[in-house]
């Protein structure tokens, strides 16, 4: 309805408009504009009827290709959700797999382990954790009581005492990770 009384209004105000006027105030496409010169109404003075036609003809048209402009930017604009969709769901995939690291790192420190560290004099076993992987060491020291750790990380070389803290630090952050965008 409202392309035939914007159609109306445009012919009332050129009065005698031209086809090229119309179309250039009318968003169609080609195949529509086709269908549009094929339907124009005869140059010159237009009678009412005429461009009561006219209008009625070429609505169904340009509604067409409104609605085909429209689904084309909904399409566009679908296609960047479904890539941010794909950022998150890439983001998600690394934090899960940060968490498995993490707890894997925990459970490498087994329970028997460290109970044997949990005996041992802060002086003995502090060269022994020194020679094993420091992540291993953290995660032996991280489950030991905190009085015992720190007698632990003092008796160790300064160095070696650094790594152990950092790898502690490093799984104890739960906002660790790889990507800081």
């Amino acid at each position: 309805m409202m392309d035939r009384i914007d159609c109306k209004i445009r012919f009332s105000l050129a009065g005698t408009a031209t086809l090229a006027t119309f179309l250039a105030a009318v968003p169609v496409g080609t195949a529509v504009a086709e269908d549009v010169a094929a339907l124009a109404p005869p140059a010159g003075g237009a009678t009412q009827q005429e461009i009561q036609q006219f209008c009625t003809s070429i609505a169904d048209p340009a509604r067409d290709q409104r609605y085909l402009l429209q689904k084309q930017e909904l399409e566009k604009l679908q296609a960047e959700v479904d890539q941010r969709i794909g950022v998150l769901e890439q983001r998600k995939a690394e934090y899960e797999d940060w968490l498995k690291r993490r707890n894997d790192f925990m459970q490498q420190a087994e329970v028997n382990l460290v109970e044997i560290y949990k005996n041992m004099k802060a002086d003995a076993a502090a060269p022994q954790l020194e020679k094993i992987d420091p992540v291993l060491a953290a995660a032996i020291v991280m489950k030991l009581p905190a009085r015992q750790s720190s007698q632990i990380l003092s008796e160790m070389n300064a160095e070696k005492a650094a790594i152990v803290a950092g790898v502690m630090s490093s799984a104890a952050d739960p906002t660790t990770s790889r990507d800081p965008s």
